[in-house]
């Protein structure tokens, strides 16, 4: 393996606009996993209280697959715009107005009274979030020339997704146990309502901080230049960028129908495994938290080792086959044995399934940047991202949901763990295969 370190001189210290910068590109991809992965802590509970039935009941089974799926698809459409317009009216623009989308709608969903309008906040919020990461790591490439000093920025910013990730099972642990103490919201105390809620927080620092923020230089230049071209979806078929187009949207595909057709089924298995069965409301909810928050941990650690072995292995492929090939094992180990083996088995399963796949989902925050230029770099990463990831990817959801009445008889959860495992291992399959065509990129710098 090509681990061949470069040797630059040092890069210069971040300025304090740089800091700043990174700062808010952090808060954005926290919250971008806060508001995102909320719904697997509270979407079942939600569902069972707005539809009136049993939490672990095949209705609510059938609308969790809508409720992560159209709201996937919805950001995936306007996401896939707001790429396009972060390359026309600049990255800052861009960035703030989707930050307050998505930190808006998560406030009022909490107020939701049917599953419809539940729905349609979510799908605001999946909007904000779409369009906010795509601005992010357009802005933050720009911001630095040295390669090396890039690839960590961008990559150690994006560790903060996983922080956001603990910082949701960590407000939900805190909700479930002790949110009677709080005030009623729509005549009670359900600790769904009080999460979704929460999400408002990012907008409190982006509001104080905003009027600080730079536009992005090259972008700037260039655009003040006159020199800036329009950016194009037809020019991401053209010969050069065709085979990169269709790669990486596979590619990001495959990586999210195993984030939303298996990772993000583990809150609704756990309460069919034994052990938790037998707990009260509180103590399977607790549960379910305590079992996230290992996912979490899972995901920031290998955010954390693709940030680290970005700047030090050369070739992008060597480095995604890190994370592809042990995830493409504990997909099937951890969800095919996971309803017998029992919680241990699903707390650290979870941990080294979510290391491989976020780690994965990192990746081409540093990878993205570097094969598109200036006028295009929002429009092809948004469409990699927004139609590869969140339009077909989520299609997993979906996919499990729909193939739970086809596994062998059992409890809800257990079937969901079944078909989990199928459509996991099948995504798997199909990321590992087609990265052997993804291109390296031509240089270290940004092309401009």
């Amino acid at each position: 393996m090509s681990t061949a370190v470069r040797t630059d001189v040092a890069p210069p210290p971040l300025t304090p606009v740089q800091w700043l910068i990174c700062a808010i590109a952090a808060i954005g991809f926290a919250f971008d996993s806060y508001e995102l992965l909320m719904l697997p802590l509270i979407v079942r509970p939600a569902l069972a209280d707005l539809l009136g039935v049993a939490p672990n009941s095949l209705t609510v089974n059938e609308w969790v697959g809508t409720m992560q799926y159209v709201p996937a698809v919805a950001g995936g459409i306007f996401g896939l715009l707001g790429g396009y317009l972060t390359d026309l009216f600049g990255r800052r623009r861009v960035l703030v107005w989707s930050i307050l989308l998505y930190a808006f709608s998560a406030f009022f969903a909490g107020y939701a009274t049917t599953v419809g309008w539940l729905l349609f906040w979510r799908c605001c919020t999946f909007v904000g979030v779409c369009v906010e990461f795509v601005a992010a790591v357009a802005w933050l490439s720009e911001l630095f020339a040295d390669p090396k000093q890039r690839e960590r920025v961008v990559g150690y910013t994006q560790a903060f997704g996983s922080i956001g990730g603990l910082m949701v099972t960590g407000a939900y642990y805190l909700i479930v146990t002790y949110g009677t103490a709080l005030p009623e919201v729509r005549g009670g105390h359900e600790a769904w309502r009080y999460t979704l809620i929460s999400g408002v927080m990012p907008a409190i620092p982006l509001i104080l901080i905003r009027p600080f923020l730079p536009e992005s230089p090259v972008w700037r230049q260039k655009k003040l230049a006159g020199t800036l071209q329009r950016p194009s979806f037809g020019a991401l078929f053209t010969p050069e960028f065709r085979r990169t187009t269709i790669v990486t949207t596979v590619m990001m595909a495959a990586v999210y129908a195993t984030a939303f057709g298996a990772i993000q089924q583990m809150p609704r298995i756990v309460p069919g495994l034994a052990e938790v069965q037998s707990m009260d409301r509180t103590a399977q909810e607790q549960t379910i938290s305590g079992v996230q928050s290992f996912q979490e941990f899972g995901g920031l650690t290998g955010r954390l080792l693709l940030a680290a072995l970005a700047a030090v292995i050369i070739s992008r492929r060597r480095l995604l086959w890190l994370f592809q090939i042990p995830g493409l094992v504990f997909v099937p180990v951890v969800f095919l044995l996971t309803p017998t083996v029992g919680l241990t088995l699903a707390q650290w399963g979870i941990f080294f399934v979510g290391l491989a796949t976020i780690a994965q989902m990192s990746f081409w925050g540093n990878y993205l940047p570097r094969v598109y230029p200036t006028h295009l770099r929002g429009t092809g990463e948004s469409f990699a991202a927004n139609v590869g990831g969140r339009m077909i990817g989520t299609m997993g959801a979906l996919a499990t949901t729909s193939l739970v009445t086809s596994m062998p008889p059992g409890p809800v959860p257990i079937r969901l763990a079944y078909a989990a495992a199928l459509v996991g291992t099948s995504a798997y399959i199909v990321n590992v295969v087609a990265s052997r065509w993804l291109p390296e990129p031509k240089q270290q710098d940004l092309p401009d």
